[in-house]
């Protein structure tokens, strides 16, 4: 069973996170096996309209619960195309994503956003640097987070969180069956500093997933095409919320 959610804050509202402890099971997702002929179908139309899509491997959560300040749960190693089916269809009961969105803030005070390609699962959509768990975020049979952020950051960037001067606590917020942890990387150098770095690693990238680096200095919620959890996470950075 998943999360109801019912104890948890509302959607969208931000909380703090003291301790992550979700733990990977090696079986099957039952979501997997409740839809393994769709999730075949859906892939075939995906790649049909978008061959440069991937069907790798991912975690997708089967159960979380928060308390005390604590996040627990389980999830499953599943594949891409099983994803993509859930996020489309989002079937009462049947999984969660959970993912970490590690907000890098320059010295002169801008949030380093990035722009997703056109070949990619989210097109044109922008939000600070992130992707989803897979199998080599797995340590001690649990989640690393600060593993996947670093690795998602360095991979569509070039940038090392490791180079940050200070780091915040975590933060998380649920959007319907979606929950993002967060927490912010600040760094030395200037938004245009690490723009230009960042428009260096993408020219070098034979197989870029982003095509701009953005520097946003506002809360504002139709500055960008954000996902739904871009506007709190700015809110948060920018004092509107604590």
């Amino acid at each position: 069973m998943t999360s109801t959610f019912s104890t948890w804050p509302g959607d969208r509202l931000i909380f703090p996170v003291d301790r992550i402890q979700v733990e990977v099971s090696d079986a099957p997702h039952p979501f997997c096996l409740a839809h393994e002929a769709e999730i075949t179908a859906n892939w075939d139309r995906e790649v049909a309209a978008n061959p440069a899509l991937f069907d790798g491997r991912m975690l997708l959560m089967r159960a979380l619960e928060l308390g005390g300040g604590a996040l627990s749960g389980t999830c499953h190693i599943v594949p891409f195309s099983a994803f993509l089916l859930w996020r489309k269809t989002r079937p009462a009961g049947a999984a969660l994503h959970l993912f970490g969105l590690p907000v890098i803030v320059s010295s002169d005070g801008a949030v380093i956003a990035i722009r997703m390609g056109q070949h990619t699962a989210n097109p044109g959509r922008v939000y600070c640097a992130a992707g989803s768990l897979d199998p080599g975020d797995i340590s001690g049979g649990y989640c690393d987070i600060d593993g996947n952020m670093a690795r998602e950051v360095m991979e569509e960037t070039g940038l090392a969180l490791s180079d940050a001067k200070s780091v915040s606590g975590f933060r998380g917020l649920r959007h319907q069956d979606a929950v993002t942890l967060f927490r912010a990387y600040h760094f030395e150098e200037t938004a245009a500093e690490l723009i230009d770095r960042i428009f260096a690693h993408i020219a070098a990238d034979p197989e870029p997933e982003i095509d701009a680096a953005l520097d946003i200095r506002t809360a504002d919620p139709g500055q960008h095409p954000y996902p739904p959890f871009m506007p709190p996470v700015l809110q948060w950075v920018f004092g509107t919320v604590k």
